[in-house]
């Protein structure tokens, strides 16, 4: 079995991660340009991390700037097996109040600018999302989240809108018609790229505001969100902290198949598979490269 590897990619208000030990940092260059910041190693406990602040230190990257495959390129090249993704977001529902947190296992992707795949003409693979999250990552950040008496709600789905302006009153209300949970701008297509590179992915999505909708809260303004979101911050390293020091030493095998999506997903067959494209994947495809 592999190490285990986690990688933690922290968004709006998450530029760092309190209490990595033997901290070190590389810049990272990849096939598909650089990422957000350079990655941050280092362990909590006895398991290695490897941080990433995903609009990078001072927050110099907006959503659809964001160059998610380089992110996660440089996070499976690195060696992680596991990523947490902790991710600001709006509330659709009164009982997910600003300072909430959301374990979301669903997504709507209504992002339009975006890569959103490592593979294409050379080399064809269409991974499964059905279920976009892994359960035993998600196991463990609930099980840290009441440890450390952070309200965490599990369950939930996230739609991810383009950006970077927030939600029209129409949109908001249309959102929350729908059933959807929370909105962020981030999580796509950062969990699909994950499953394309084979690993583990869970999303905290920490609440800040309730988009517009609600009647008795102002609109969304950037001071507001800024204000919950150090609060968010710290409770967000906590959690993480806790699942770190508690992390088994092995990547679990993930019951969803997340960590073998490739088996089943590539169409093209070896001998027309564009070489190409195939060093240019690099460890996305290493695993399966001869099959």
């Amino acid at each position: 079995m592999a190490k285990a590897i986690v990688g933690i990619v922290g968004g709006s208000g998450v530029y760092d991660l309190p209490g990595l030990e033997d901290l070190h940092e590389d810049k990272i260059d990849t096939p598909y340009g650089e990422p957000s910041d350079s990655l941050r190693f280092g362990r909590i406990g006895k398991t290695q991390a490897v941080f990433l602040p995903r609009h990078g230190r001072g927050h110099v990257y907006s959503p659809s700037d964001i160059n998610y495959r380089a992110n996660i390129w440089a996070l499976k090249n690195a060696g992680v097996t596991d990523i947490i993704s902790v991710s600001a977001c709006g509330s659709f529902r009164e009982g997910l109040p600003p300072g909430m947190f959301v374990l979301v296992d669903q997504f709507v992707d209504r992002t339009y600018l975006r890569p959103s795949s490592f593979f294409g003409k050379g080399c064809v693979a269409h991974v499964s999302m059905a279920h976009p999250v892994s359960p035993l990552l998600v196991d463990r950040i609930a099980a840290a989240a009441q440890a450390e008496n952070v309200a965490m709600k599990r369950g939930g789905t996230y739609l991810c809108m383009e950006g970077p302006q927030f939600s029209s009153l129409a949109e908001s209300l249309t959102y929350k018609q729908l059933g959807y949970d929370v909105i962020g701008m981030t999580a796509m297509p950062e969990a699909k790229l994950a499953r394309e590179a084979e690993m583990s992915y869970a999303t905290i999505a920490m609440v800040t505001d309730f988009d517009c909708w609600h009647p008795l809260h102002d609109n969304v303004d950037v001071a507001s969100v800024i204000e919950i979101m150090h609060g968010n911050a710290k409770k967000a390293a906590q959690v993480v902290a806790r699942v770190l020091r508690e992390f088994p030493a092995e990547h679990e095998i993930c019951p969803i198949g997340s960590d073998r999506a490739l088996d089943v997903a590539v169409m093209t067959a070896p001998a027309v598979r564009d070489p190409e494209l195939m060093k240019k994947l690099g460890p996305i495809v290493k695993r399966i490269a001869g099959a």
